[in-house]
């Protein structure tokens, strides 16, 4: 990205310099980095596998439309030519790019009661501001891998020595087959358009408060599957702590939050996109026509996944600490 600076700056009309450029923080699809000149910060987001242009339009519209809900999040800036991403020249790399403003501040603390607090309202906020929408959610999180696409996996896999091999194996033929039971096409009446990744790295908290980053997966889903993967998310996951997941449930019933969660089935983006996310990374590690650090990189969050693959005992028993969550808000309470 070094050698592509000038282009962004002339692309999205920052100023004249000098500029400073450092890499910040790696995610599954895309490089951050810093961007300084003119006493000024950005973030600069190089999507490594490509864009979908109708893809940012919907980020870009939920942004704003949270923005004016008082739900804090960096500005999407727009290039010279009115559009959210820009792609570089061949010469440079090729890669499309997104710039944001700069965010000071520290990864949230799902431990904290005033976050906990914090994200189910936002939550609920989004899906009342989102209700009635139309479009049908990607595949990612409605599918998951089934058996013969674990056992094309295995191929690729064996052989490799890859540390994780025969976990991956065993985790095809044990959880991830009792998952997958779970995993079907959400209900189409009562879709809402939301952010699909409030998870802890992407809220910042600065002086000024929390920060919801990261919107580049906004689009349609079934708020309590959504409302299920963040309880998930902020109460610890397999150590579940049932007092951070009621405090977050009880902020979203009391904003007017319309997802319930009163089974496994609410459950189901959540093990989608688990067991998608091991399948496309596991891949990703044994591909050669990835660099060494994609590779690398998708090493990792294998490693990392299959440490926190979801229990579904855990989660039977959180469905039934909350069952009396449900209708606290609507009633008045």
């Amino acid at each position: 990205m070094h050698h592509a600076v000038d282009h962004v700056v002339e692309a999205y009309g920052l100023g004249t310099g000098p500029w400073t450029i450092t890499p910040v923080a790696r995610g599954a699809l895309g490089q951050i980095w810093k961007l300084a000149g003119d006493g000024r910060r950005w973030a600069v987001k190089e999507l490594l596998f490509g864009c979908d242009e109708e893809q940012v339009r919907r980020e870009a519209a939920l942004r704003d439309a949270g923005e004016n809900l008082g739900i804090a999040s960096p500005r999407l800036l727009a290039n010279r030519d009115g559009s959210h991403v820009s792609t570089l020249p061949a010469q440079v790399g090729g890669s499309c790019v997104k710039v944001y403003d700069w965010v000071d501040g520290s990864f949230a603390d799902p431990t904290r009661p005033e976050i906990l607090t914090w994200v189910g309202r936002t939550l609920a906020l989004l899906h009342v501001a989102g209700a009635g929408a139309s479009e049908t959610p990607v595949p990612w999180y409605e599918r998951c891998p089934d058996a013969s696409d674990w056992e094309a996996l295995h191929r690729k896999i064996r052989g490799s020595g890859l540390p994780w091999s025969d976990r991956l194996e065993e985790l095809a033929h044990g959880r991830a087959a009792e998952l997958s039971r779970f995993v079907t096409p959400a209900e189409r009446t009562g879709m809402v358009t939301s952010h699909l990744d409030v998870q802890p790295q992407n809220v910042l908290v600065g002086p000024a408060g929390p920060v919801l980053i990261d919107w580049d997966n906004a689009g349609p889903v079934s708020p309590e599957r959504e409302l299920a993967s963040v309880v998930y998310a902020w109460s610890g996951g397999n150590a579940v702590n049932a007092d951070s997941a009621r405090r977050l449930v009880r902020a979203y019933v009391d904003a007017g939050g319309p997802g319930t969660i009163r089974s496994l089935e609410a459950f189901s983006m959540l093990f989608a996109t688990r067991l998608n996310y091991v399948q496309v990374q596991a891949e990703a590690a044994v591909d050669p026509e990835k660099t060494a650090e994609q590779r690398a990189f998708a090493d990792r969050q294998v490693r990392d996944s299959l440490d926190a693959v979801p229990d579904p005992t855990v989660l039977s028993g959180l469905v039934e600490e909350l069952e009396s969550e449900w209708g606290r808000g609507r009633r008045g309470a």
